[in-house]
């Protein structure tokens, strides 16, 4: 702690040491846009009225104008576009004032249209999105303002349809992660989690962000793995001007901090930077012989003895959280007038979680009885847990322009160390139906280390006359990381005498485990466009390519401990393995690591390799058939390949694969999105497109991944599982969705609109988790599996007021409204419905048909905000909630699991002050209605049994920004 109150103290002293000399002049800045094509327009015109002062925009619309204070009108023009004038653009000294403009053209006349308009960042993305055939809802960095938000997740959940699921993951139209994508500035990058199709929303702070796009209907340039929506995160470019910013944050939650009872364990000395510093490195090799107790080697006592010694938690004082962020950006402008910029971000977050009282269970009918209601505990647990995670994200960036081309070099890192400990009490059913529960209690050490390093190289160029060609290319080289470094379980029952013991036949031994998966990821596209005319008016033409590899190693490294007296003193787990408990040749009594060829430290069938290689080319026309009617035609089409390289647990040869290719698909994926403009603020739009979802690499393989915590297992369904002969789950196969949607909205002055959407989609062979019928109850397995067919359907609807019609004094009071109603049917495959129909209870009756695993059937988000800016202030209230949704589909002895809604009720103010505005302060409730996370079995006339409960409590938040 007193590292980092050095390095704080250290950051803010140096940028306060920094002075900056500002002239007399402010400047007016924005950026112009094509209306034609939803595209920064490049050369066009901006004048002073009655003047000859003016400037040109840039290769990416941009434009920056030094002016000496006063009131101006400025006239924006491009040859065959509408000309605009600004006016009352009011200009103040050393002050950059923001004008955006999109100039459209229905002919080659130029029309003169009169606008007043002064800061208009969120109309210029509601601009946007009324001008862009794809459907799509954006948030603009004074949107995000507004919000209060710290972090794109915060911030994009008051996106139309979208939600965000344990405060990182994107959900679209309430399909689950696998049916969402998130993007950084168009490019495909890997999460801290890489079994999502999403990255952690929460690890990208708003101060870098210029705009979040959700683009829910596709089109032939965008991948084709998704269904809900792309979620576009497009970072800051340069800015017109340098700009230097410094934050400050810290959070405090009743629940959580200042508890002496905290649970936590001493780790290594660069935990607080979010890696580990070797303390947990595996301490001997994995192909180290350790011999059998009979066998009285010294080694035994010298290879035990390496483990750490530590197996149970400390009660120390949980800390509040906190963090702290630094920016940087400037432009410079060459001698031959290009232009030269940067954009540099670091951000630190140190968060403390704790939970007096997390629940888990698992439960089941009772097999063979149909007239007993009530569900069995199999295994529940609850306990206290304690949870530190630390986050760094750094991002720095170069851009290079010319007056035809643009470069640009983007890199991101991103450091997440977590390190959680726990005390579980346990109750675990005994062998055989109805049996009693045994008590067992469980301690536990993790420590998980996540990276992210992403590269991202691209460059923009155009040609021709008029510049009607362009070329976009992207190469990006990802590198994602994710380490287990000694998780330590340590479980032991406890008999009737109140002792306790180490108990195998119940538990397992204690054990401590190392799990390696490291993941690079080659991501490279190239886009060509060509402006044209179709049917006598303005079009446009694209082609391009893409290519993804992708390749995973992963392995996992466990080794067991036994006792020759299993009973523990007081339970204290922390007596096990000091040194003078271990067993040794003279003393032939104490702990002991169990050898190789008993347990096992290192199992083949649960280590595999896995790649993947999407290649990818598209062709698509953007045309007007009619002057009100604009349409968008395409098809993309994807060769999709993955191997596997792994073995099953019988060892066989035949069981045995080196670089199998277990998926080959190729695809074509069209798509049709018309707009037609009802009048000048209103459209109807329509959209038709296929799309897919693939597993992932753990879902495509074989291994048995083993959470020592909960006592589940997930094992890959590669080949398919069979019982007996018979086949349950057929071999693991994408998913294909059609597509349609529909929608009317409009556009109306300050930022005021209204939306109705509907749209259906239907699913063949959605991939959905669940439970493998037939194994252990006390140790349930899950897999994954293609379970039938599916439908979706619904409808949306947005509304953005301000309060002017009841009070002048009120346009600054604006309500927001979304809602999206979902119904979701799944037909089951044959052997589910068997499965349920068998273990249905009397007076059930079993449908063919089932919601969809991971689709929420409504969601809902309310915001009441004020802004002025002239105050600087600005504040809101925001609602969010998701309805029940599919959590974990059951096998019909096992039931259905669902997630319960969560209410989130927030509070945002901000206030901006001094004389130039350049500091505020910020102020945040999170959960003000303090709801939990609750997940559930849900079974035909029995009470709901608890599968995971976590309660995260009410969160205040303050924090402090100063712009240099």
């Amino acid at each position: 702690m007193k590292n980092i109150t050095r390095f704080i103290t250290l950051c803010i002293i140096g940028l306060i040491s920094v002075s900056f000399s500002y002239g007399q002049t402010g400047t007016v800045a924005g950026t112009i846009m094509d209306g034609e094509f939803v595209e920064p327009m490049a050369f066009a015109n901006v004048i002073v009225k009655g003047t000859t002062t003016g400037t040109t925009s840039d290769f990416d619309g941009k434009y920056a104008l030094s002016l000496e204070p006063g009131t101006y009108t400025l006239i924006f023009s491009y040859v065959g576009y509408n000309t605009q004038e600004i006016s009352d653009v009011v200009i103040t000294a050393n002050k950059e004032t923001i004008v955006d403009v999109t100039l459209t053209t229905n002919s080659l006349e130029t029309v003169v249209v009169t606008t007043s308009v002064k800061r208009n960042t969120e109309n210029a993305v509601l601009n946007f999105q009324k001008k862009s055939v794809t459907l799509l809802d954006g948030l603009s960095a004074q949107s995000i303002k507004k919000t209060g938000a710290g972090d794109a997740a915060s911030a994009v959940k008051s996106v139309p349809g979208v939600s965000v699921q344990g405060g990182k993951y994107i959900y679209v139209r309430g399909l689950g992660d696998r049916y969402s994508k998130s993007i950084l500035n168009g490019v495909d990058i890997p999460g801290l989690d890489p079994d999502r199709n999403t990255i952690q929303m929460d690890i990208f702070p708003t101060n870098i962000i210029d705009n979040i796009i959700v683009v829910k209907s596709a089109s032939a340039e965008l991948p084709a793995d998704f269904t809900g929506g792309v979620v576009d995160i497009i970072t800051k470019d340069f800015p017109t001007k340098a700009e230097y910013s410094v934050s400050l944050g810290a959070t405090y939650n009743p629940d959580m901090h200042f508890k002496d009872n905290y649970l936590s364990y001493k780790g290594g000395d660069t935990d607080f930077l979010g890696y580990d510093d070797g303390t947990r490195s595996l301490p001997i090799n994995r192909y180290q012989p350790i011999p059998d107790i009979s066998e009285n080697k010294i080694l035994l006592t010298s290879l035990t003895n390496r483990f750490q010694k530590q197996l149970k938690a400390d009660q120390e004082r949980s800390d509040a959280n906190f963090s702290f962020g630094f920016t940087a950006g400037n432009q410079y402008e060459l001698k031959n007038e290009h232009k030269i910029g940067y954009l540099a971000s670091v951000s630190y977050s140190n968060e403390t979680t704790f939970y007096e009282e997390r629940v888990d269970g698992f439960y089941s009918k009772l097999n063979g009885a149909p007239n007993t209601y009530q569900l069995l505990p199999r295994r529940t647990s609850v306990g206290s847990e304690g949870i530190n995670s630390v986050l760094i994200s750094s991002l720095a960036g170069i851009t290079y322009k010319t007056e035809l081309s643009k470069y640009k070099v983007n890199f991101l890192h991103i450091q997440n160390g977590e390190s959680t400990a726990n005390f579980i009490s346990q109750q675990v059913a005994q062998a055989g139906e109805g049996g009693g529960l045994e008590p067992i209690v469980k301690d536990g050490l993790l420590y998980t280390q996540r990276s992210i390093t992403n590269l991202l190289v691209s460059g923009e160029h155009k040609w021709g006359k008029d510049n009607d060609w362009g070329f976009n290319w992207k190469i990006s080289p990802t590198l994602s990381t994710v380490y287990d470094k000694d998780h330590r379980i340590t479980p032991l029952q406890i008999n009737d005498e109140g002792e306790f013991f180490i108990a195998p036949s119940s538990s397992s031994f204690p054990l401590q485990l190392w799990r390696t998966l490291s993941e690079e990821s080659w991501a490279g596209k190239a886009d060509f466009s060509k402006k044209g005319e179709l049917f006598g008016r303005s079009a446009k033409f694209k082609f391009g390519g893409a290519y993804t590899y992708k390749f995973r190693d992963f392995s996992i490294d466990q080794f067991s401990f036994d006792a020759t007296n299993r009973t523990i003193p007081n339970g204290d787990t922390n007596l096990l393995l000091q040194e003078a408990n271990l067993w040794t040749p003279t003393s032939q009594s104490g702990t002991f690591l169990i050898p190789s060829d008993n347990e096992g430290h290192f199992q083949a069938s649960n280590a595999y390799e896995g790649e993947q290689q999407i290649s990818a080319t598209y062709l698509s026309a953007e045309f007007n058939p009619t002057e009100k009617l604009k349409a968008v035609l395409g098809i993309r089409s994807e060769n999709y390949v993955q191997f596997y390289t792994g073995e099953r647990q019988s060892g066989n040869p035949e069981d045995v694969f080196v670089r199998e290719k277990i998926i080959e698909e190729t695809d074509f994926f069209p798509s049709a999105n018309f707009i037609y403009a009802l009048n000048d603020d209103a459209n109807l739009r329509a959209s038709y497109s296929r799309t897919t979802a693939r597993p992932s690499f753990k879902e495509a393989s074989v291994a048995q991944i083993f959470d020592p915590i909960s006592n589940q297992t997930f094992i890959g369904n590669a080949f398919g599982f069979e019982n007996n002969g018979e086949v349950i789950f057929d071999p693991i196969r994408p998913t294909y969705v059609n597509n349609f949607d529909l929608r009317y909205e409009v556009f109306r002055e300050a930022g005021q609109m209204i939306a109705f959407s509907g749209f259906y989609k239907s699913f063949t062979d959605p991939i959905e988790n669940t439970f493998i019928p037939n194994t252990d109850p006390n140790s349930p397995q899950l897999t994954i599996a293609n379970l039938g067919d599916a439908k979706v359907y619904g409808a949306e609807l947005e509304f953005r007021q301000n309060f002017k019609f009841v009070a002048a004094s009120l346009e600054n009071l604006k309500l927001n409204v979304n809602f999206s109603y979902t119904k979701s049917e799944l037909e089951m495959t044959d052997n589910e419905f068997i499965l349920r129909s068998n273990a249905a209870r009397t007076g059930e009756s079993i449908d063919r048909t089932r919601d969809l695993q991971g689709q929420s059937p409504f969601l809902l988000n309310l915001g009441l905000d004020y802004n002025n800016s002239d105050m600087g202030l600005t504040t809101g209230l925001f609602y969010n909630v998701q309805g029940k949704t599919l959590e974990v589909v059951g096998t019909g002895i096992t039931p259905d699991v669902y997630a319960k809604p969560f209410n989130s009720l927030n509070f945002t103010l901000n206030k901006t002050f001094g004389a130039d505005k350049k500091s505020s302060v910020s102020l945040k409730v999170k959960n003000l209605l303090g709801d939990d996370r609750e997940s559930v079995y849900e079974s035909f006339r029995a009470a709901d049994q608890i599968y995971k409960l976590r309660s995260p409590g009410t969160e205040f938040s303050i924090g402090y920004s100063y712009k240099f």
